[in-house]
């Protein structure tokens, strides 16, 4: 569903918006997740040349992107602001892999950003992406416990991260 309106944090709230403007890998859709506990949360399906708008708490969150495998990125969110993530395709063995890149508050103002976020169409979590979740959750974990060992381990330096000073 495309929608004209400019999408903004409901009141005390963080905004996150994940968007894929490739359309590399056209065929194949992300889904997004947000982990808190043992049970991730289905942000939305993302496929190319579309966005999701995700409200959340402030606070520290862990988003997680499946493909092929999965990839992570930590947000720490401020009040009344929004954030911006691309889901962005890799080249897999069998599928393609999708990695979460954050995007930095020094980005929000550069022309390609600008370009990414226009051609990407809206699109809503739906009943059906809600039981696309529910349906492969199995596989969803199994990506989830495979990937997630290898992110934690590596140095807070390499690991995707929104901050505070990147929202808007």
């Amino acid at each position: 569903m495309d929608k004209a309106a400019v999408v903004k944090p409901e009141s005390g709230k963080s905004l996150v918006v994940f968007m894929r403007p490739s359309g590399l890998g056209y065929g194949v859709q992300s889904s997004v997740f947000e982990v808190k506990g043992e049970q991730p949360s289905l942000v939305g399906i993302v496929a190319a040349k579309a966005k999701v708008g995700y409200q959340v708490e402030p606070g520290k969150h862990l988003f997680m992107a499946i493909g092929e495998t999965a990839d992570f990125m930590d947000a720490n969110l401020l009040p009344d602001q929004a954030y911006y993530a691309r889901v962005a395709p890799r080249m897999g063995m069998w599928k393609a892999r999708f990695a979460l890149e954050p995007v930095k508050a020094g980005m929000l103002d550069a022309a390609d950003f600008k370009s990414d976020f226009k051609d990407c169409v809206w699109v809503e979590k739906s009943e059906e992406s809600e039981r696309w979740a529910r349906e492969n959750m199995s596989s969803v974990q199994n990506k989830r416990s495979e990937s997630f060992p290898k992110w934690q381990a590596a140095p807070a330096g390499e690991k995707q991260a929104l901050v505070p000073e990147d929202g808007r």
